[in-house]
């Protein structure tokens, strides 16, 4: 144990970057708490969770909301229908390890501030003088709006793919959009009946799916080049490398096609952040939490190479895969490679990793919520902090994620694209969450920072910039439609900048007109505070204490 009782804990001497290092505040303990207690209580936070999470459950739990062969899945019809195979496979590798930077950066931020608001914490710690509660509502809300549209993207392409094997199995049937609507709902129920659970639960669970999801994609890897009725079974090097290889599917010139394509990547290689979410629910967290990450996006970026390097190499015709009969891309492609029972088996796997990757968001997306609404950032926060105190968990948080994936899946009714923009809505959302606190941190607080035991060092600056240029790059790039001019309508238009700059538009008026009177940011919990003038700095005897939000005089 760490503390002793009635403990002033002085943020100053700990690895961590805290709130109260504006304010002149340090919490008080009077129980015996663990160093991650003690870092957390220093952050602002008293602990709420039981830490059931270990650093293999938490990378669990984030490489099932990676999914790499389900992601990749519902999204092949951008990754070959905008450049190809072979823009998909050097799309890859230069985005791929672009946003390893982001990650890296990221994971550094988790080492020193291990929250649950994880990103919106670190904005306002790391805000100009003032600015704090605006950055981190920017955040916050954009983080938030990234992950509550994830289950409902996930579960419609999970959804979808059920529905194309029960086309394939029947060709009489029809699959019609309210059926995939009722289907959707009925995942995202049993996943939020799954996700309620206790933590040590949902860690042992997403376990499980971590190792299915690995085992899935070694299979695929396999199963492909090895199981293909094609003659030849694979392509030459020539359409996988070069330019022989890039088919330019949007009527763009082809090198903005190529960053079009990005976005295949970057929906893939999501979910890294998940353990910064589970910061408070991981023993050693200051530590775990960004190894997790740097896993998470290091296994993305190699896993998900071997896994486009197979499409690239196996895919015949693109235009059947991206725009076939079943409107399912992954479908296509394995009956295309394997024929139809052997595809189909492929296919299936594919859809029971997929399920462990809706309900891995759901953890995580539930975890945000909950932090922001501990600081009543969002609508009904009273109800949607509580957690249970049976398992607990954010119960009511989780529930109202299943609610909002329920009516975003009602978009399925107006187009395509409407419930497409969810797919790029996710991407934006996440990645201006991502790189807002980086940014800040490179250009903003400077020294100030104080980095936690998990930190690049001298490369830290160097490796933000090129997160934050590759980030300041693609989020114009993903708002684009694939077609223009008169080929424009209102079923192939990019609805991602309406639906994601709208949501944010309507936040920051809700901010301007009302929030900015009562929202100051991160709202600490912690029981007891004690305050020391700054003239006072070096007494060891508080002048005033701060219980329960109210001010009152030392005894």
């Amino acid at each position: 144990m760490s503390a002793n009782k009635n403990r002033t804990i002085d943020e100053s001497t700990l690895p961590a970057t805290s709130i109260f290092r504006r304010t002149g505040d340090h919490a008080v303990i009077d129980h015996q708490v663990d160093s991650d207690e003690e870092i957390l209580v220093a952050l602002g936070y008293k602990q709420e969770f039981k830490r059931d999470f270990s650093i293999w459950s938490s990378f669990s739990v984030s490489f099932s909301c990676l999914g790499l062969i389900p992601s990749v899945a519902s999204i092949l019809g951008y990754n070959l229908g905008y450049s190809g195979t072979a823009g998909s496979v050097w799309g890859w590798i230069v985005a791929g390890t672009l946003i390893q930077c982001v990650a890296l950066s990221m994971a550094e931020l988790c080492s020193s501030m291990p929250t649950a608001g994880g990103l919106y914490y670190a904005s306002a710690v790391l805000a100009p003088e003032g600015w704090g509660p605006l950055f981190s509502w920017i955040t916050g809300w954009s983080n938030f709006l990234g992950l509550i549209t994830a289950p409902c993207a996930v579960n419609f392409a999970l959804a979808a793919m059920i529905l194309t094997a029960a086309q394939i199995t029947h060709p009489d049937y029809e699959m019609k959009t309210y059926h995939v609507y009722l289907l959707l709902l009925a995942l995202l129920v049993i996943q939020g009946l799954l996700t309620m659970n206790s933590t040590k639960f949902i860690a042992r669970f997403n376990e499980i799916g971590a190792i299915f999801n690995l085992i899935v994609v070694f299979i695929f890897i396999i199963w492909l080049p090895a199981g293909s009725i094609n003659s030849p079974k694979t392509n030459p090097n020539s359409v996988v490398w070069t330019s022989e290889g890039i088919v330019n599917g949007t009527e763009w010139p082809t090198g903005f096609a190529f960053l079009m394509g990005f976005l295949s990547v970057i929906w893939t290689i999501a979910g890294y952040d998940t353990p910064f979410h589970l910061s408070e629910e991981c023993s050693n967290a200051n530590i775990a939490g960004p190894r997790a990450i740097f896993m998470t996006a290091q296994s993305a970026l190699y896993l998900g190479f071997a896994v486009v390097l197979v499409v690239a190499y196996t895919v015949k015709d693109i235009q059947d895969v991206v725009a076939g009969p079943y409107g399912q891309p992954m479908g296509s492609l394995c009956i295309q490679v394997l024929g139809r029972k052997a595809g189909l088996a492929m296919f299936s796997l594919n859809m029971v990793a997929q399920f462990f990757v809706g309900q891995g968001i759901i953890v995580a997306a539930s975890r945000v919520t909950f932090a922001y609404s501990r600081d009543d950032a969002l609508p009904f926060s009273r109800w949607l902090k509580i957690v249970n105190r049976h398992t607990k968990t954010p119960v009511n948080a989780i529930w109202a994620i299943i609610f909002i994936g329920a009516l975003l899946g009602l978009l399925m009714f107006a187009s395509p694209a409407a419930i497409g923009a969810v797919f790029s809505m996710g991407a934006i959302g996440q990645y201006v969450a991502f790189t807002t606190p980086i940014a800040l941190k490179l250009f903003v607080v400077g020294d100030k920072f104080r980095p936690g035991p998990w930190n690049l060092g001298r490369f830290s600056k160097p490796i933000g910039a090129v997160a934050c240029a590759f980030v300041a790059l693609m989020i114009p790039v993903l708002c684009f439609p694939p077609t223009r001019a008169s080929d424009l309508n209102a079923l192939n238009m990019n609805y991602s900048c309406l639906i994601w700059g709208g949501s944010m538009f309507l936040s920051l008026v809700w901010y301007a007109v009302d929030a900015r009177k009562w929202f100051k940011g991160p709202k600490i919990n912690v029981e007891h505070l004690v305050h020391v003038p700054v003239f006072e700095a070096e007494s060891n005897e508080p002048m005033e204490t701060l219980k329960n939000g109210e001010m009152m005089k030392m005894e």
